[in-house]
C-alpha cells in the first residue's frame, strides 16, 4: 500500500514538478487480477483500483487489514464508493457479503460500513471491468446500494461560450442516499468544452479525490492546484487520480473533452459550503 502523508501548502510552493507528483498524483491503479491502494493522510481517504481478468478478486487481496489500518477487516470502520469505468461493454460484479451486485460502465455501487467480504470480478476477461474505488473513515452503517447512471441526479451546468458544457451526475450524495461523509459523483463534459470547476473554489471542511477518463489517449488534462494565490498544475493522463486537500483548488482543462469523479470527504456534506472564487483572483 502507498501512503502519502499530508502537504504543507507554504511547503508546496517550492516544490518541483516531481515533488508535486509524487505528492498527490495516483497511477497505475489498474493492474490485472489485483487490487492497488494508496492511502492519503489528508482526511484519512483511500483509493483503491482493480481489474480482475481471469479470477475474482477480494478487496483485500494482498493487504494487511491490521497493520494497514488497525481493524480486522477494511470497511470495519470504513465506507466505499466504486464505479465502474473500464468501458462500454466492460460489464463487472461485486459480491458484497454475499449479495451478488452487477455493474455496467459508469454504474456505482455505495458499500456501507461493517462489510466484511468484497470481491470483484469481470463478465469477459476479454473486456475487464475496472473498478474504481473511494473509501472514507465511517461511525455507523447505513444501506449498501447499486445506483446506475439512469438512476443518479444529473445537472446540467455551465455554457459552451465559457468551454465549460458539462452535466454532474450525482450518485453518492445526500439527495440520492444517506452516508456517514463519503459524496461521490461523475461530470461528463460536452464535446467542444474542456474547463472543470471553473469558477474555481476551495472548502476548508472537505477534501476531494479526483479521477479523470475518458481522455483521448494522445491528450492530457491540465489539473489545476494550490493555493489560489500560488497556483500550480499536474498533467494527467487517462485513468489518472489526484489528491486535492482542502486547501487547494481543483480545477482542470484538457486539450479535448473528457469525464471525471469526484469523492469528497470531511467534516460536512453541505456542497455550498465553498469558497467562490472568480478567475481573476487567481494567479
Amino acid at each position: 500500500m502507498d501512503i502519502r502523508y499530508s502537504a504543507n501548502q507554504k511547503d508546496v510552493k517550492r516544490y518541483t514538478t516531481q515533488e508535486l507528483r509524487d505528492e498527490f498524483l495516483i497511477t497505475g491503479l489498474y493492474q490485472p487480477d489485483e487490487v492497488v491502494c494508496v492511502y492519503s493522510h489528508v482526511d484519512r481517504m483511500v483509493t483503491f483500483g482493480c481489474m480482475p481478468v481471469h479470477k475474482t478478486v477480494s478487496l483485500d487481496q494482498g493487504i494487511n487489514c491490521m497493520h494497514s489500518f488497525g481493524t480486522d477487516y477494511i470497511l470495519e470502520r470504513r465506507e466505499i464508493g466504486i464505479f465502474n469505468i473500464g468501458g462500454e461493454g466492460c460489464n463487472g460484479r461485486i459480491t458484497a457479503d454475499g449479495t451478488e451486485y452487477k455493474l455496467g460502465y459508469k454504474d456505482c455501487l455505495y458499500i456501507t460500513q461493517g462489510t466484511k467480504e468484497v470481491a470483484f470480478s469481470s463478465d469477459d476477461p476479454e473486456k475487464p471491468a475496472k473498478f474504481y474505488m473511494v473509501s472514507a473513515p465511517a461511525h455507523c452503517a447505513y444501506e449498501t446500494r447499486l445506483i446506475t447512471m439512469a438512476e443518479a441526479n444529473h445537472r446540467p451546468v455551465g455554457s459552451a461560450e465559457l468551454s465549460n458544457k458539462r452535466v454532474i451526475n450525482q450518485f453518492i450524495h445526500p439527495d440520492v442516499l444517506k452516508t456517514c461523509q463519503l459524496s461521490m459523483g461523475m461530470t461528463e463534459l460536452q464535446p467542444g468544452s474542456v474547463w472543470n470547476t471553473m469558477p474555481a473554489h476551495t472548502h476548508e471542511r472537505r477534501m476531494e479525490i479526483y479521477t479523470y477518463f475518458e481522455i483521448p489517449e494522445d491528450q492530457v488534462v491540465f489539473h489545476m492546484m494550490g493555493e489560489p494565490t500560488e497556483t500550480r498544475h499536474l498533467v494527467m493522463q487517462n485513468y489518472d487520480a489526484v489528491i486535492s486537500p482542502s486547501w487547494s483548488i481543483h480545477s482542470g482543462a484538457g486539450t479535448a473533452n473528457y469525464t471525471f469523479i469526484w469523492a469528497m470527504g470531511g467534516e460536512n456534506q453541505t456542497f455550498d459550503d465553498m469558497d467562490n472564487l472568480s478567475p481573476t483572483q487567481l494567479r
